[in-house]
């Protein structure tokens, strides 16, 4: 259910909005779906045989590096000056052969007005098998992914200008949706609504019942279930 204590501004006039941001992992798929831990265990593993430790060392600077810089990959640039191309194509290599294409997102979004798109810290490779396996690929003009941002992970404002560049899109009229609050700040400095997709885990709720955060719900769906499109 939806925490209790945030503030919802007036309904979302979806009709008038001609962009839609989405993240990808916990966002285009609840954070309950699990997939995301898949993702989380490869990080520990390559942690592990790149410096030759445990796993549970390893799971511990995973989680330092990820709380201190942002991203595990953006700590591990900073801290040890490593590459990031062989940690990130490792860690998004996870088995989707469960997932099926989920027909009623792929409804939802084919209603939207306007264009849609997805900015990630993850790379577009993992995007695309991620949308590939709901079946919904199809809805996304473009995939900004953490290369695209120069390396430089959400929330620093500096990549969302690229992507409103890259894009064209009308921030005032546009909408960004986030499994992480402190993400959104952002996008609602440069006028765009921004909708907050409730999580357990307490680095994902930083920021929440800050008034950039303009709208709340469980999960994607439920929020576009609750648009009015018309």
């Amino acid at each position: 259910m939806i925490e209790q204590g945030y503030k919802q501004q007036q309904p979302l006039d979806a009709a008038r909005m001609t962009g839609w941001v989405f993240d990808l992992d916990n966002t285009i798929y609840p954070a309950a779906n699990s997939l995301f831990p898949r993702v989380a265990e490869r990080m520990t593993d390559w942690i592990a045989n790149h410096f030759g430790i445990e796993r549970e060392p390893a799971a511990a600077l995973k989680a330092r590096l990820f709380q201190e810089h942002g991203t595990t990959m953006h700590g591990l640039i900073n801290e040890f000056g490593l590459p990031p191309d062989d940690f990130l194509a490792f860690v998004h290599e996870i088995d989707l052969s469960d997932v099926a294409p989920d027909t009623e997102l792929d409804r939802m979004l084919a209603n939207l007005p306007g264009t849609k798109h997805i900015y990630t810290n993850g790379t577009t490779r993992h995007a695309e098998r991620i949308l590939d396996a709901f079946g919904i690929r199809h809805h996304f003009e473009v995939i900004f992914d953490i290369k695209a941002s120069n390396l430089t992970p959400k929330p620093d404002p500096r990549p969302y200008r690229q992507f409103l560049d890259l894009t064209g899109l009308d921030p005032t009229r546009s909408v960004m949706i986030e499994d992480m609050a402190r993400n959104l700040e952002p996008a609602a400095k440069m006028g765009m609504q921004t909708v907050w997709l409730v999580s357990e885990h307490e680095w994902a709720k930083q920021g929440a019942s800050e008034p950039f955060v303009h709208y709340i719900a469980n999960d994607l769906k439920e929020f576009l279930a609750s648009l009015q499109l018309s």
